[in-house]
């Protein structure tokens, strides 16, 4: 249970990175992200990353256009704005801070036995 709930923090603790990265590639739709963080078993539902889009946006992070469906009425595609390559950019290098501190304390533990 303890593990569980770790991986669980763990996970909330880097869908906003991993959403803003996924935007980083280009202009893309809410439920396009949806498939991909779900493909790398973030397991996102819609009720999680809508707020969470909006919040974003409402930071300037991002910004949105509508565009008309050939199925369906029109869709709502992402971008990342300036500040939000700029906040991505610091999250990239946090994230390669502690990837390295991750790997050093691995290291540290495995020649302790």
């Amino acid at each position: 249970m303890i593990a569980e709930n770790t991986q669980t923090q763990m996970r909330k603790g880097i869908l906003e990175y991993c959403v803003l990265s996924i935007i980083a590639r280009g202009e893309i739709y809410a439920s396009d992200i949806i498939a991909e963080l779900r493909s790398a078993k973030l397991l996102v539902v819609e009720g999680t990353l809508y707020p969470l889009l909006t919040r974003l946006k409402n930071n300037g992070l991002l910004s949105y256009n509508w565009v008309e469906s050939t199925s369906g009425p029109p869709r709502k595609y992402y971008t990342l704005t300036e500040d939000g390559r700029g906040i991505l950019s610091q999250l990239d290098q946090t994230w390669q801070e502690l990837a390295y501190a991750v790997g050093i304390s691995q290291k540290g533990a495995n020649s302790s036995l």
